[in-house]
């Protein structure tokens, strides 16, 4: 299939370059045209504009960082809501508030343009080995349309139902669960740590253990090790995803008790200029609140 792809950031590239290694055509644009050329010289065509990206192929993929970023890519002059064709798709992968999918959805709906939300559950790592999840919510005969496109991305693909905005919840909700487990993981070894307990002991027991899963796995590695950088989540964008899960559950009633720790956690990681580092950063910032010093 032809396909364009607006947003290449390191999980855009990902998605852009498992498209390309699944025999798609891939139209590539983004405002920083120096991030275009790793994806050229794999193969995808370089867009000079959104129009451009939206004509390309049967869909339009967006990976953003966040609301307001897509919100323009959509709704600005020459944005995906003049560029789309009737019946065009967007396929909008980032990361993004149930309001703001909601709003996306009318703003295509009005114009006579689809909406399918999936957004994808991995680091941009476990993306570029096709060994991430995808959740995708929309109408079922274009989900249909487009399934050979998730098929390339992601190893498994969760199909929410018809509204994008179930997909988004999932994906809040999974970052609200991930984020938690992070920061118990943080606290777990700030207290071995004050015991003079050797980081990659504790390590062991929980990745052997009862919590031998990729999120302990990978991020008790990354904490064991103070490994922050490169990121492979910013910190930053976590503190997004907090206030995301939080916004959520306000608007429906629901107490995320845990979810203002991890909110905490990482505004104090952000007030420490550790926003560019990955979001397990939460971990030092446990370590500095127990009185070891990092």
């Amino acid at each position: 299939m032809k396909v364009g792809f607006i947003g290449l950031g390191r999980m855009g590239q990902a998605m852009a370059r498992r498209l390309l290694d699944g025999g798609h055509e891939v139209g590539v644009y983004n405002r920083t045209a120096e991030k275009l050329k790793p994806l050229t010289d794999h193969g995808a065509k370089a867009m000079a504009s959104i129009k451009e990206a939206a004509d390309f192929g049967a869909a339009v993929f967006t990976m953003l960082a966040d609301d307001a970023a897509l919100l323009e890519v959509a709704g600005k002059a020459g944005g995906l809501k003049e560029s789309l064709p009737r019946g065009g798709i967007h396929i909008c992968a980032g990361t993004h508030s149930v309001a703001a999918i909601q709003q996306l959805k009318a703003l295509h709906g009005g114009a006579g343009q689809v909406l399918i939300a999936t957004p994808v559950l991995g680091r941009p790592e476990v993306v570029a080995a096709g060994q991430a999840g995808m959740v995708v919510g929309g109408p079922q005969e274009s989900v249909a349309r487009c399934r050979p496109l998730f098929a390339a991305i992601a190893g498994r693909v969760v199909e929410s139902g018809p509204d994008p905005a179930a997909a988004a919840a999932i994906k809040i909700a999974n970052n609200f669960v991930l984020g938690c487990a992070i920061e118990a993981i943080g606290e777990g070894f700030a207290l071995v740590r004050k015991y003079g307990v050797v980081p990659e002991v504790f390590y062991s027991v929980l990745a052997e253990g009862l919590f031998a899963c990729s999120a302990y796995k990978v991020y008790g590695k990354l904490i064991a090790e103070e490994r922050y950088l490169p990121a492979g989540q910013r910190a930053v964008l976590g503190l997004k995803d907090a206030n995301l899960a939080l916004a959520a559950a306000e608007a429906v009633g629901v107490p995320l008790p845990s979810g203002n720790v991890w909110r905490d956690r990482l505004v104090g990681a952000v007030a420490h200029g550790e926003g560019e580092h990955d979001w397990a950063v939460m971990a030092r910032d446990q370590a500095r609140a127990s009185g070891i010093s990092r």
